[in-house]
């Protein structure tokens, strides 16, 4: 690596460490967020107050906070209370009385705990997998997690979240059940929500019907209505779902999983998009949507239309560090089509898995997207290269640590005759030094910077040398590194995979837990591999100083090199541990190839031939002699000046 290559390595981590603290949010930004979060309070309570109003004009009395009446049970003998809650719920009335049961169906995927309360999933968890602390792993906890829908019914806002729905597994009416499906089972379970003018005869019901796959991810999710066309409001062409879920800590690393947990959300026809990691804030889709995804760093809640949503308003708002095990709230204000008409299906989808990539490309609707593996070139080579190549590698059932290892020895091996151009530019360089040495020598002053200029490009054409051949060669590689930079990180497939003192590759290793935490983001644990990487990086730079020096280093560019290391060792010690490894392999390798180059290319000849050069009459390229114009007009404007 040449001093111009190391000066760029450099300068782009101080850049990607100043935008990261330019664009920390400022205590302005915080209280703008505040506000409008307080703004959409306001607006809701100013919604509830039109209805009370209009209710109270229809002499009507209501009480929008709509607790439910199963909370006052001593209530239900009480006539009063009952001309109330039939004043506030309508239709609904004998659905808002009753007691909170759960069933439970599981498989191989999923085991899923429905509640009959609100007719949605209470508890979500993923039997293979586990939390960082070998907890079982739940992306839904039931605890600040809401799926209401609203709809208006004779002049209420009806809440779907506080009414009591009857659950039916397949067509059979069940009062308590535990379902466990095989691999190849489908099951159909629903629960239904019934008005107080639905009779056998005349049927009508709102359903939540949910179809379960023994092993799949993703269920398939319908909102069917029958009959109801007297009891939705006619006018309704909208059916409003409310989705809020607390995303609980999963990862190792609270801080890391904290900067890649947001929602993400998809346009119908359009890309995916994401609300920024590192903030607090509120996205209103005005146009229609596809999906929404409460994404965390390696597991993902998606709600996705089987048409559309006519539009949604989604946020996301941060817990405190305190809270451990708690990351962030979203939410998803989601406006659904609605056709008034007899009996309505309403198609979706609901995915609760890991984001792995080969899983979520599988589906064919972009959820892949939402894992980071960079964009443009970066996200191509990962996707169409180091992907399919780690699958492979895979498919042997070797251990991670090694996959990597053979990973890396076949990206060195393809970038090997970019390296050895690298490295021969370098020596031509070298060669020239003596001759470059007595050009600063001949012009030493600074207005004949120029001049000095003009002599070693002239030098160069001269020797048949190419100043950039090593520039090029660099920049070849750099989307590489970029590439694995983001990759590791994202690999769903190291998450809590062990290799040596490394208990999970998807995140830091620690062979000291310090009893404080240093500052500058270096954190309050060592890792072992991060030092590897760190020492191994010093050495290489040493080792490229003396190979490949041309005697043209500016003055305390050795000090400048030695930092880099130092700054690496504070930005990797809280990365995945597979990424610092990767580092460290690659620079063991790129110590064999220096020894290996420094043997297969002979400066000797390289001098020969660039001493035969010198001797051939070279054509002066437009460029030079631009520079040779450029050089005379500042000279006659000296003159000029004198």
């Amino acid at each position: 690596m040449s001093r111009d290559n190391i000066i760029g390595l450099i300068l782009i981590f101080v850049i990607l460490i100043g935008f990261s603290i330019l664009n920390a949010p400022s205590e302005e930004e915080k209280h703008e967020a505040r506000r409008i979060q307080d703004s959409i309070h306001a607006a809701r309570q100013d919604e509830q107050q039109r209805i009370r109003e209009a209710e109270a004009a229809n002499g009507m009395q209501t009480d929008t906070t709509q607790q439910p009446v199963a909370e006052t049970p001593d209530a239900r003998n009480d006539s009063l209370h009952q001309a109330a809650l039939r004043d506030r719920m309508g239709y609904f009335a004998g659905a808002a009385m009753g007691e909170q049961e759960q069933f439970t169906i599981e498989t191989n995927k999923l085991k899923l705990t429905f509640s009959n309360k609100g007719g949605f999933l209470e508890i979500v968890e993923l039997p293979e997998f586990n939390r960082w602390d070998k907890e079982p792993l739940r992306l839904l906890y039931g605890d600040n997690n809401k799926f209401n829908l609203q709809f208006y019914s004779a002049n209420r806002l009806i809440s779907t979240s506080e009414l009591f729905f009857t659950p039916y597994f397949g067509d059979a009416h069940v009062q308590d059940g535990n379902v466990v499906l095989g691999e190849n089972e489908t099951f159909d379970f629903s629960m239904r929500l019934y008005p107080d003018n639905h009779t056998p005869e005349n049927p009508k019901y709102l359903e939540l019907l949910y179809t379960i796959k023994g092993d799949d991810y993703m269920l398939d999710f319908r909102i069917n209505t029958v009959g109801m066309t007297d009891v939705i409001a006619s006018n309704s062409s909208l059916l409003n779902l409310d989705w809020q879920m607390d995303l609980h800590r999963q990862e190792k690393s609270r801080k890391h999983e904290m900067n890649t947990t947001t929602v993400y959300y998809k346009y119908f026809n359009d890309d995916v998009e994401k609300l920024r990691e590192t903030r607090d804030l509120t996205e209103n889709l005005r146009t229609s949507v596809r999906w929404v995804s409460f994404k965390q760093q390696f597991f993902s809640s998606v709600l996705i239309a089987g048409n559309q949503f006519s539009s949604a308003v989604v946020t996301t708002q941060s817990y405190d560090e305190n809270d451990h095990d708690l990351l962030k709230h979203t939410t998803a204000s989601i406006d659904i089509p609605y056709s008034a008409r007899e009996n309505n299906s309403i198609p979706l989808h609901l995915y609760f898995g890991p984001n792995h990539f080969t899983t979520l490309k599988a589906y064919d609707l972009m959820l892949e997207q939402q894992i980071p593996l960079g964009w443009a070139i970066f996200g191509w080579i990962n996707r169409y290269i180091v992907i399919p190549v780690f699958n492979y590698l895979d498919s042997f059932n070797l251990s991670y640590g090694i996959i990597i290892l053979i990973l890396t020895l076949m990206l060195k091996t393809v970038l090997f005759p970019i390296a050895y151009k690298t490295y021969l530019s370098s020596a031509r360089m070298r060669v020239l030094k003596p001759d470059i040495e007595s050009i600063n020598e001949k012009f030493p002053k600074k207005e004949d910077a120029m001049k000095k200029q003009q002599a070693v490009m002239a030098l160069y054409k001269k020797a048949g040398v190419n100043p950039m051949a090593g520039c090029v060669p660099m920049l070849l590689q750099f989307p590489i590194l970029i590439a694995m930079f983001r990759f590791f990180p994202a690999s769903f497939e190291l998450r809590q995979e062990a290799f040596l003192w490394a208990d999970d590759l998807s995140s830091y290793d620690s062979i000291i837990d310090l009893p404080f935490t240093v500052p500058f983001g270096y954190g309050d644990h060592v890792s072992l591999f991060t030092l590897l990487m760190a020492v191994s990086t010093v050495i290489y730079t040493r080792m490229n100083s003396q190979m490949m020096s041309t005697g043209t280093q500016m003055p305390g560019m050795k000090t400048m090199l030695y930092i880099m290391p130092v700054m690496l060792l504070f930005i990797f010690n809280s990365f995945a541990s597979g990424l610092s490894y990767y580092y460290f392999l690659a620079n063991v390798i790129t110590f064999a190839q220096m020894f290996a180059f420094r043997y297969m290319i002979d400066e000797d000849k390289i001098r020969v031939r660039i001493e035969e050069n010198k001797k051939k009459p070279v054509k002066k390229s437009s460029w030079q002699k631009r520079l040779e114009d450029m050089a005379k007009q500042q000279q006659q404007q000296k003159k000029k000046r004198k």
